[in-house]
Parts: C-alpha cells; sequence; structure tokens
C-alpha cells in the first residue's frame, strides 16, 4: 500500500508540474500544437522506455476490448482543458478543480462499477469526503481577509507596471 501511496503522491506532483509547464508553452504555442507536442512527446518517451523495459512483450496486448484502444484520445481533452483551465483560473485554483471532479467521478464510476470496475457501495462517508473537498475548495478560492486581497491585488499592479513600463 506504500507503494501506491508514493506513486500516487509522485503522479500528483508530475500533473501539476506538467500543468505548469503545457501552460507556459501554451502561451508560445497554439492549444492544438501544445497537445499535439505533450502527446508527441510522451508517445515517444513511452515508446522508448516500452522497449528498453519490456522488449516486444510492449506489443503483445491480449483481451483487451476495442473501445479501450481509443483511451488516447481522452489525453487530448485532459490536456486541452487543463491548459486552458489554467490559463483562465490559475495553477492552484484549476488543479483544485480538477482533483475534487477526479474524485466525484471516480466515485461515481466506482458506485456504478462502469467501465469493467468492480461495484463497490456507494456510502454517506464518501458523499460526505467529496462535500469536504468540495468546501475545501471553495474556501480556499474566496476565503481570506479583504485586506490580503488588496494587498495582491496592489502587488499584480506593481509588477504589471514593472513589465509594461506604465
Amino acid at each position: 500500500m506504500l507503494i501506491g501511496l508514493l506513486f500516487a503522491m509522485m503522479a500528483g506532483v508530475l500533473v501539476g508540474l506538467q500543468n505548469i509547464f503545457n501552460t507556459r508553452v501554451n502561451d508560445h504555442a497554439g492549444t492544438w500544437s501544445t497537445t499535439a507536442l505533450v502527446l508527441g512527446l510522451g508517445f515517444l518517451a513511452s515508446m522508448t522506455l516500452g522497449v528498453v523495459f519490456e522488449g516486444k512483450e510492449l506489443f503483445v496486448l491480449k483481451n483487451m476490448e476495442t473501445w479501450f484502444w481509443f483511451s488516447g484520445l481522452i489525453g487530448v481533452g485532459v490536456v486541452v482543458c487543463l491548459v486552458q483551465g489554467t490559463k483562465l483560473l490559475g495553477p492552484t485554483f484549476a488543479i483544485s478543480i480538477v482533483l475534487t471532479s477526479q474524485l466525484g467521478s471516480a466515485l461515481m464510476w466506482d458506485s456504478l462499477g462502469l467501465f469493467g470496475l468492480e461495484k463497490i457501495p456507494f456510502t454517506s462517508q464518501q458523499l460526505l469526503g467529496v462535500l469536504v473537498i468540495i468546501g475545501g475548495v471553495i474556501v480556499f478560492k474566496f476565503g481570506g481577509s479583504r485586506q490580503e486581497k488588496q494587498e495582491v491585488q496592489s502587488i499584480q499592479r506593481h509588477i504589471k507596471e514593472q513589465v509594461t513600463g506604465r
């Protein structure tokens, strides 16, 4: 279980980092260029590492449902939506929304037994957990004092003036 926790934590760190990098790429290239670059480089890296670590076994796909082959297309939506969400909301708020929606949708898929998952019973504790996380996101976004918000806006204006020379 500890190894699973470490992998999950590392995935969270990597998704957050990738999201920031992708948004910076998007500042200089279009959304579709960014998506093609991200997924293309991901393909090359995963193909290379797959051949190194798995050899010919990489190409042996047994008993896989045909519709699973299209999961890479979901990645296009992930990259586009993350880049746009981060650009519009900022990295921290965007990722908090992403994580909340991931948890909610995973809970739904588990509870309904969708996509070949073992069906697990939906409990009030699970609902409460999701609601607490949603509450945390709301507090995170809208919490804080007016003075803190004014100070942040003042700093942002100062930085903008320094950058633009106005």
